[in-house]
């Protein structure tokens, strides 16, 4: 059978499947925790704090609610930077159950992002309280942060699917995307303010997805309005582009995958 006609009964046949390993990852993340998911409600409130402290006094006179500013940028960030190194050794780490049985391997990437996006929703939780804290606006607008956050999901399995198969690949690419993610964080306005970003460099920063998906969160939390229609077109074009080219590069390689585990 082809790799194409076993992804498609995959999809229809392993949902439970899928399931069970997003319920996995997730309890094995908080196992023997004490404080278990409260956690994912104190990490981002944390990492403000801190960045709060260290930034605020720079950057606080230039941006206006400047924790709402950062926790959305943090949030964001989190999400991603755990979504993708939980998918990057999705297929690795479950090397003795691939080598033994039969299953779609693309299933595996998917449960890790999918686990990783309960910590994110849940981390919504402290950021729409601090919306309410520091009188920023809650209308009807404020629920479309969740359009936001899927595509962000989508955007994550596609380049799950990239790294997992990299990593299966090249054993060096957890080092490699380590310090991607650290140059990545540091080269988008997380917790400082888009308007030093010289005009020359304007265009670099459009090709940063990172960049879209915070600034289309902070313009419905910190503004209260809609993103525009090409904002949203953006991260369309962003999460399911991701999503379509790293499919591919999946599939094409994953019959491969047997030889390096």
């Amino acid at each position: 059978m082809s790799n194409q006609n076993r992804n498609k009964v995959g999809f229809r046949k392993y949902g439970f499947l899928l399931e069970q390993l997003v319920k996995r990852d997730f309890k094995v993340k908080y196992r023997r925790s004490y404080l278990g998911m409260i956690w994912s409600l104190l990490n981002p409130l944390l990492m403000m704090s801190v960045q709060y402290i260290v930034f605020s006094s720079i950057f606080k006179s230039n941006i206006e609610n400047f924790m709402v500013y950062l926790l959305a940028g943090i949030t964001l960030f989190n999400f991603i930077s755990e979504a993708t190194n939980n998918a990057l050794i999705s297929i690795t780490g479950n090397a003795p159950l691939i080598t033994k049985v039969y299953l779609p391997m693309y299933i595996f990437p998917i449960a890790k992002v999918i686990s990783s996006s309960i910590n994110l929703f849940l981390s919504m939780i402290p950021m729409l309280l601090m919306v309410v804290i520091t009188g920023s606006p809650i209308n009807l607008y404020t629920p479309l942060i969740f359009i936001n956050l899927l595509l962000a999901l989508v955007f994550c399995i596609g380049l799950g699917f990239v790294l997992a198969t990299l990593m299966t690949l090249f054993r060096d690419t957890q080092f490699l995307w380590s310090i991607v993610l650290l140059i990545w964080m540091y080269a988008t306005p997380i917790f400082y303010p888009v308007s030093i970003i010289p005009a020359k460099y304007a265009f670099i920063y459009m090709l940063n997805p990172l960049y879209h998906f915070i600034s289309a969160a902070r313009t419905i939390l910190l503004s209260g309005v809609a993103p525009s229609l090409q904002s949203y077109l953006i991260l369309i074009c962003i999460s399911f582009g991701s999503f379509a080219l790293g499919w591919l590069f999946f599939v094409k390689n994953q019959d491969r995958f047997i030889h390096h585990l």
